[in-house]
């Protein structure tokens, strides 16, 4: 692993809330993700999953965790299983985890091979009532491929067709809403390397540079500094910073364009996520700072109205609200065309058509209920934008924000967002 150790407490800890959850008897399993090819005998490289990393801290293909707070034996009630660290594995695909090393990553005390896994499965199966398995419930998934996951669910229930099943993933969506104090260490500590590679990038912006240059920039700082991209980066100028998932970053910026960076680092599997967009000459113009000064508005009123006990919807209706009145200001609507609007697609998605933010953690589009209030512990983004095709002007604004009991807590605050600072930072640079 690239980062430095995280303390087992953190796992043990997360192990402890997910069983207070458990009703008697029951067991959870989960599995890694699947390594997953691309052509000829290729592979990509692994991504942890958020859920088998939450509770244990692994990052090993083919691990499962298995959990029977009930089982009668005391041996059974928390079992990692794991590929076995052979020699002739480790010539081709370099060092595996030993069982001692998984027991110190993770805080569980009981590690077998995965030869073990039929025997022992299979007895607990015969003890538990109730069997909770996991999928992805994120609400926006689109879900092509057959997961490991998905194939285990199956094979479970066709082996065991009479146990009563549950879905895991209600209980990680509760619990991995709210963040620990180490887990937002980690959050902040994607922010320092994100908030390094934007400096790094503002010093090289200028007309003539090329788009896929400043992706390199970002690249470059981010994994000197044990991180990676936390999403497939967004270098959009001109024209481009008015689509909103532009991820081909290979055009020149041009003198009196904006560049609109949504690039973002993560840190052991944290994220975080950000968006700048900048002046290429290095001045943005009357309008384009008219418009920045507008979302910027509007980002302000969502950070400060991030509260406990506010849903989503209406805390997006507020956003939505606020870039009316802008759009208005800015002679991009009229008030004539507002009052006649259909509800169901108001006027304002012309120009503003997404989301307003989005919680955040070790998914970049993270868990947790967005039909229930905010709750305290939680980490959105916030990011308002207003695209203005006709004029090439694509502004969005995005920080992270902690929720908390006494109000919002911006935790990319010392990030350049005021455009006189930008363009201050950018002189000097």
């Amino acid at each position: 692993m690239r980062h430095a150790p995280i303390n087992s407490v953190l796992f043990k800890l997360n192990r402890d809330q997910l069983r207070a959850l458990l009703p008697a008897n029951s067991l959870v399993v989960l599995n890694a993700n699947d390594v997953l090819p691309t052509n000829a005998d290729g592979s990509l490289r692994l991504v942890a999953n958020s859920d088998l990393f939450y509770l244990t801290g692994i990052e090993q293909e083919e691990s499962i965790l298995l959990i029977f707070p009930d089982a009668d034996d005391e041996k059974h009630r928390e079992i990692l299983f794991l590929r076995e660290a052979k020699p002739e594995l480790e010539t081709w695909e370099g060092h595996k985890l030993t069982k001692e090393e998984a027991k110190a990553i993770s805080g569980v005390q009981r590690v077998q091979w995965l030869a073990d896994f039929p025997r022992l499965f299979h007895r607990v199966m015969c003890q538990a009532e109730r069997v909770f398995l996991n999928s992805n419930e994120h609400p926006r998934a689109v879900v092509e491929v057959e997961t490991r996951e998905a194939r285990f669910v199956a094979d479970v229930q066709r082996r065991y067709p009479l146990h009563e099943y549950h879905r895991l993933g209600r209980l990680m969506h509760r619990l991995r809403v709210v963040k620990s104090p180490e887990e937002l260490k980690l959050i902040e500590q994607a922010i320092e390397i994100t908030k390094a590679g934007f400096e790094r990038v503002a010093k090289l912006v200028k007309p003539g540079v090329n788009e896929v240059e400043i992706e390199a920039e970002f690249a470059h700082e981010f994994i000197r500094r044990r991180g990676q991209f936390a999403y497939t980066p967004i270098i959009a100028s001109g024209k481009n910073s008015c689509v909103l998932h532009y991820i081909a970053n290979d055009q020149t910026c041009r003198a009196g364009d904006v560049l609109l960076l949504d690039v973002a680092a993560s840190y052991a599997n944290y994220n975080s996520d950000l968006t700048r967009t900048i002046p290429v000459s290095g001045k943005f113009t009357r309008r384009q700072r008219q418009v920045y000064n507008a979302v910027l508005r509007v980002m302000r009123v969502q950070m400060a109205g991030l509260k406990v006990g506010k849903k989503w919807k209406d805390w997006q209706k507020e956003a939505e609200q606020a870039t009316e009145k802008e759009l208005v200001d800015l002679g991009l609507l009229k008030p004539a065309k507002i009052k006649k609007q259909d509800p169901d697609n108001p006027a304002l998605k012309e120009f503003f058509m997404h989301g307003v933010g989005h919680p955040l953690g070790l998914d970049v589009h993270d868990y947790g209920f967005m039909n229930e209030p905010f709750v305290a512990g939680t980490v959105m983004t916030v990011e308002p934008g207003i695209y203005i095709p006709k004029e090439q002007i694509g502004i969005r604004l995005e920080n992270n924000v902690l929720i908390t009991a006494e109000g919002a807590t911006d935790l990319m605050a010392d990030i350049p967002v005021e455009p006189g600072d930008i363009e201050d930072f950018m002189k000097k640079s």
